[in-house]
């Protein structure tokens, strides 16, 4: 009885207060933006919506105040979706929020700086008491150094304006730099780099001097690259564009090939002498253009796996904002650019050594295979993108099967180009070196019987466009025992129509989806399931290396075959959609006419980036039930991840 009492007088004397408000502002272009109310809830309880029928609760309301800074541009409106339940004690259905409320109203600045004030008035309750209507004023100031705290909430800058500091935004983009350079598209470059600068290593100042125009070109680029689409308002998917686009990648493909062939012996690259004419008749003026032309060369290659990265900065820069952008792309331009700079540094230190006959041109014999082989990407990316349907997985892997089949009887001395010496004995290295490529070659040849090939996939094409995965799959039990991938094992997904835009795109593993976002939310809603957006792309690296690692996990294959529909968005799909399906983006005003523009359009402006991977799990609305996922490599995390989209969208329902 003691206990009780305790427990009765200690409950009455606590504050029944669930809900933390924060404030903030989104800058939607010049002089408009949206003031951002969010409410945190704790667990079991609740605060109702703005629009509750009479004779109900009462309702979350919002009041700003009317001040010559700024006007309001129509009513505050929710943007997270209300549960609707039928409450007893009133005896009617009514809207509520748990966990999160977000709340937004549109207004136009008339100043550069000013302060948008007001009150929210709110009830909560949950399954014991209710609390009495209480009012929270809130301040949020916009163009300062940050925002206005509020009473009883807390103060947030707006998103992309005022949020982290510059120097904190600094470092993360250089460690993102960092990253870039473990991405399976960027390693290929580095060979490459090493064999560009190994022509000049006789002359050490020279190619010293090469190497840092080619650091420095790196980090020139980058940064310009965050203010330009920040000045001129090309948008967040600049980037993108530009790593898809037929016309960069047939000029790269062409640019590895020849400088292939030329590493082969065929002939030198010689730059005309227009562009080594200069005042200065000391400076090797080609050799200077040439370095900045390979530092272009790598920021561009790199695009295709650093997309996701340089993307997000670049969303910044299409808010309108350009110190951030700018000064993030720095960070991540030197941070990407050092590693690759010690890198072209790495000739000087070859002059030094001892001559030993014609190693360095077998160095740079095995370097031009690899750029043959490399120089497929190119090609493979412009076939996938534009939907040719020339260059199949199998195709891809026959060449390279061939290429370094070759490089391994090079290395045994068995083929011989222009000035080859002879191979007279195999050296330790050497040895090491042969059995590594012959197997390399029969790691290639298991792909073409349905083997993920993980470690490379990233560079192939997708699976799916292979003839003999589908012909020859493993069994169900080689599935399940070694992870191999199977397009028979799974049987497709049933949908509730033909999906559109079905005989352009397909799904690994079996899977079945559709690739418009408005007719896979029906099917959704018609049977009841959450949705799965998957905001792809045809050249996307690390969307292949999630479904070759993750999504090929045999219990993650289950989750998504039975709980959800699947959305597939390709953002870099360049076919064009009828005139009456064009849409004009709100973000930037422009008129969005392919398949990749309007995903894209449709992922940046409802949820901020334009990454790929991203995949978000939605209710019917599509409102995301959870945090987004980006790429993760953990299928035990992506297995989680799953399972909580579900049980919220259940504990919605």
């Amino acid at each position: 009885m003691l206990i009780f009492s305790l427990a009765a007088i200690s409950g009455q004397a606590q504050i029944f207060d669930p809900a933390t408000w924060s404030f903030g502002y989104e800058k939607k272009g010049d002089n408009s933006y949206e003031i951002i109310l969010t409410a945190t809830i704790e667990e079991g309880s609740h605060i109702y919506s703005m629009d509750i029928p009479e004779g109900g609760p009462i309702p979350t309301t919002i009041r700003f105040d009317t001040l010559p800074a700024y006007t309001l541009e129509g009513r505050a409106f929710e943007v997270t979706k209300p549960e609707e339940i039928l409450d007893e004690a009133f005896n009617m259905k009514i809207k509520s929020f748990s966990d999160k409320a977000e709340f937004r109203q549109k207004i136009t600045g008339k100043e550069p700086s000013f302060t948008v004030t007001g009150v929210v008035n709110f009830m909560a309750c949950n399954n014991v008491t209710c609390s009495p209507p209480k009012d929270v004023e809130f301040e949020v100031k916009i163009g300062g150094s940050a925002a206005g705290k509020a009473a009883g909430g807390t103060g947030s800058g707006g998103v992309g304006s005022t949020g982290r500091g510059l120097l904190g935004f600094f470092l993360i983009s250089m460690l993102a730099g960092f990253a870039g350079i473990l991405t399976p598209c960027v390693f290929p470059m580095i060979p490459m780099t090493v064999a560009f600068f190994s022509r000049n290593s006789e002359n050490k100042s020279k190619s010293t001097l090469n190497a840092v125009i080619f650091g420095i070109s790196i980090i020139i680029i980058y940064t310009a690259l965050g203010l330009i689409v920040s000045l001129t308002s090309a948008g967040a998917g600049f980037a993108n564009t530009l790593s898809t686009h037929w016309i960069p990648n047939i000029l790269f493909f062409a640019l590895f090939l020849v400088f292939a062939i030329s590493f082969l012996g065929a002939f030198e690259i010689i730059l005309p002498n227009k562009l080594v004419a200069g005042a200065d008749a000391r400076v090797d003026r080609g050799g200077l253009l040439a370095a900045f032309f390979m530092g272009l060369t790598t920021v561009i290659v790199s695009f295709s796996c650093t997309g996701p990265i340089v993307g997000a900065l670049l969303v910044e820069a299409a808010t309108g904002d350009v110190m951030r952008p700018t000064i993030g792309m720095f960070g991540f331009g030197l941070a990407f650019a050092l590693p690759f700079t010690l890198f072209a540094l790495f000739p000087s230190v070859l002059s030094k050594l001892p001559k030993s006959g014609g190693w360095l041109n077998s160095v740079k014999v095995v370097l031009a295979f690899i750029m043959l082989a490399f120089s497929l990407k190119f090609l493979s990316t412009v076939d996938s993108v534009y939907s040719l349907g020339l260059i199949s997985r199998d195709l891809f892997l026959s060449i390279w099967i061939v290429l370094f089949s070759i490089l391994g009887f090079y290395l045994l001395g068995k083929i011989r180009f222009a000035h080859d010496s002879e191979v007279k004995h195999i050296g330790t290295f050497r040895f090491f070196l042969v059995v590594a490529v012959f197997t390399f070659v029969v790691y290639l040849v298991t792909g073409l019987f349905g083997a993920p090939l993980r470690g490379i996939t990233a560079l192939l094409p997708a699976q799916e466009t292979s003839w003999f995965s589908k012909q020859a799959a493993p069994s169900a039990d080689a599935v399940q025992s070694q992870g191999f991938p199977s397009f028979n094992t799974v049987t497709a997904n049933s949908l509730c129509s033909e999906p559109k835009y079905g005989d352009k795109f397909r799904m690994p593993y079996g899977l079945t989806a559709y690739y418009d976002y408005k007719q896979g939310l029906e099917c959704a809603r018609e049977k009841g399931k959450p949705a799965l957006l998957d905001f792809k792309g045809h050249a996307c690296a690390n969307c292949k290396l999630m479904e070759a690692r993750v999504w090929s996990d045999s219990e993650v294959l289950k989750r998504l075959k039975e709980n959800f529909v699947i959305i597939a968005l390709y953002l870099d799909d360049r076919t064009q959609v009828p005139e009456n399906e064009w849409i004009v983006s709100e973000l930037d005003g422009k008129t969005k006419k392919t398949i990749g523009k309007i995903n894209e359009d449709l992922e940046i402006s409802k949820f901020r980036t334009n990454a790929m991977p991203l995949y978000v799990i939605t209710d019917h609305e599509g409102n995301p039930l959870n945090d987004p996922m980006p790429t993760n490599l953990n299928a035990g995390e992506y297995k989680k991840w799953l399972d909580e989209g579900v049980r919220l969208f259940n504990a919605t329902r």
